[in-house]
């Protein structure tokens, strides 16, 4: 009985050390602007946002990814709530796609 405790006490201590650890980054369903406002998404993290980058990424309908977003939006950060919201001025109807918060693996 003893062995068959030191082996599954063994076990769970490897599975802990490999074991994946994943994170959570809540969105909103949906937002709709019209023609020259503003846009604000925001983005609920479970990680310390001082330990991770987090990006905006758009994906507009029938097209590729789009990772770069600085010309027409900026970020900001609230490191206390976990949040990270995207802001954008002037929204007009070629920036409609989808938006995605994703976090830097690093």
């Amino acid at each position: 009985m003893l062995s068959l405790l030191k082996t599954l006490l063994l076990l769970k201590l490897n599975y802990d050390k490999y074991s994946v650890k994943c994170e959570q980054l809540t969105q909103p369903e949906s937002v709709t602007v019209q023609p020259g406002q503003r846009l604000s998404i925001t983005c609920q993290v479970s990680y310390s946002l001082s330990g991770y980058w987090t990006a905006w990424i758009r994906q507009p309908a029938g097209k590729g990814l789009e990772y770069s977003l600085k010309s027409k939006f900026s970020l900001s950060i609230d490191s206390s709530s976990k949040i990270v919201t995207l802001n954008g001025q002037n929204m007009q109807p070629e920036d409609s796609a989808v938006y995605y918060c994703a976090r830097d693996t690093q």
